[in-house]
């Protein structure tokens, strides 16, 4: 097995029968999501139900036979009891960078209705500071250009996100997503996503900042896993 799916395989362990889970989107949950559709067709797992973050996860868990639902679905006083994710950054706070599959939006929608939000990760993941790389910022179509201009007076270069075609990246919600660079990465993530929430234009920001409940790491040392305290 590769890192990414032996952190998969450990998350495997917190799942149990009759759970509705959280399915994140991402290289290292996909593998995930077939460890899982395995478990429920040998019947190892039962009564799993999976609230999907993307329309291509949906398309998955319905292939490998994992029963689906909504959020809609749950009683009023009811959480999801685990959400299963991946992440581009992991700090040691473990806030997390997340969004480069495209899916920020609806993975913070699903995982701030999960009673545990858990993270699979590989090493390469863990950071000192969020900003190593891009920020991903999911952004309404109208006007575009004036908001990669404003993101890029905030952190010093920001870019559309474009296909190998030139066209625009297009989210599950029809939005378009903007790519922000840091030089010096995050200086305070939590006035950072502040300023971005009361931006009209821009819709969410990839920066999952006090949600993650445990994160496993796999390295070649082995597994770790990382509780928030």
């Amino acid at each position: 097995m590769n890192l990414k799916q032996q952190a998969a395989q450990q998350a495997l362990s917190f799942v149990k029968n009759g759970m509705v889970l959280g399915l994140g989107t991402g290289s290292t949950t996909t593998y995930f999501i077939h460890m899982l559709g395995e478990k429920i067709r040998s019947g190892d797992l039962v009564d799993i139900t999976g609230v999907p973050t993307s329309n291509g996860i949906a398309r998955l868990a319905e292939e490998l036979g994992i029963p689906l639902g909504s959020l809609a679905n749950l009683e009023p006083d009811q959480n999801l009891d685990l959400a299963v994710d991946g992440a581009d950054e992991v700090d040691p706070d473990l806030n997390l960078i997340k969004g480069l599959g495209w899916a920020l939006l609806r993975e913070k929608i699903i995982e701030s209705h999960a009673e545990r939000l858990l993270i699979i990760v590989d090493e390469s993941k863990l950071v000192k500071k969020l900003g190593r790389g891009p920020l991903p910022v999911e952004v309404v179509p109208f006007e575009v250009e004036i908001q990669v201009r404003w993101l890029a007076s905030q952190c010093g270069r920001a870019e559309l996100w474009l296909e190998e075609s030139g066209e625009p990246v297009v989210t599950d919600n029809g939005n378009y997503l903007v790519r922000c660079w840091f030089q010096q990465g995050i200086r305070n993530p939590y006035d950072l996503a502040r300023l971005l929430a009361d931006r009209p234009g821009i819709v969410e920001h990839g920066m999952f900042l006090d949600m993650a409940d445990l994160v496993i790491v796999a390295g070649d040392g082995g597994i770790q896993v990382k509780e928030r305290t």
